[in-house]
């Protein structure tokens, strides 16, 4: 009996705290609803056994889904959002290459494309000082007026992934390859199943506001019931001692 009494103490200690992180993950992903490129994540639950008999759950592994976000019509003509599959692929300060959805780009003291942190830009072209506008077609084409006439100065490729929700996230929307993500294929946008870049547009969140208010309130009441499941068998712990003594 008192061995029973502690599993189910086990199971519903295991249930509370599993919640806690659970709605966590769901808190991030409604703090991150308006993130220009943000991903959605969720929490995969893993049953844990103990010599055949449950012994409550826990988080095996947290999922990102890679879906794509709705469109926002914006009137900076360097603000790029990507319709269809592929990132941008952006140069870290450790030269290591990350990857994101977030296309809103500025132009450095360099002339050369960066990303809100400062990264570059991975393209194959600089924009010339005598630069009058800059324009970029769907298929990455980097256009510039100058003296009236627009002239190509390069190319912004696009990359995907054999598994892309296999990316490792590095922070501020940016994704690094691993094993599971696959090797990266570079090409050019709107040909060989690269999406299309769309100017003047950014990616928002495919966060799912409906879906994730309803997840936490599921979370709040099955927070509810381990805890009441657990304030009741140990009432029932402290009965049976006190039986005992006596």
């Amino acid at each position: 009996m008192s061995q029973s009494i502690h599993q189910i103490l086990h199971i519903s200690r295991s249930g509370m705290l599993t919640n806690l992180l659970d709605l966590d993950v769901v808190s991030h992903n409604l703090s991150n609803i308006n993130t220009t490129g943000y991903k959605s994540s969720r929490s995969n639950f893993q049953e844990m056994l103990n010599m055949g008999l449950k012994n409550g759950v826990q988080i095996r592994a947290t999922q990102r889904f890679m879906s794509q976000g709705s469109l926002k019509q914006t009137s900076d003509p360097l603000d790029l959002a990507i319709q269809g599959s592929g990132f941008f692929a952006v140069t870290l300060p450790d030269d290591r290459t990350a990857y994101t959805r977030a296309g809103e780009l500025k132009l450095d003291v360099n002339r050369q494309f960066v990303n809100p942190n400062g990264y570059p830009l991975v393209w194959d072209g600089q924009i010339p000082e005598d630069a009058e506008e800059v324009n970029i077609e769907q298929d990455g084409s980097v256009m510039v007026k100058q003296e009236g006439t627009w002239n190509q100065v390069g190319t912004i490729q696009l990359t995907r992934f054999p598994n892309a929700n296999g990316l490792l996230g590095y922070g501020n929307d940016l994704w690094l390859e691993t094993e599971i993500s696959g090797a990266p294929q570079t090409g050019t946008a709107n040909t060989e199943g690269m999406g299309s870049i769309i100017n003047h547009a950014l990616e928002i969140s495919n966060v799912n506001l409906a879906s994730e208010i309803s997840q936490m309130v599921s979370l709040q009441r099955s927070f509810e019931m381990s805890l009441r499941t657990f304030q009741q068998t140990e009432q029932m712990l402290e009965q049976a001692i006190r039986m005992r003594i006596v």
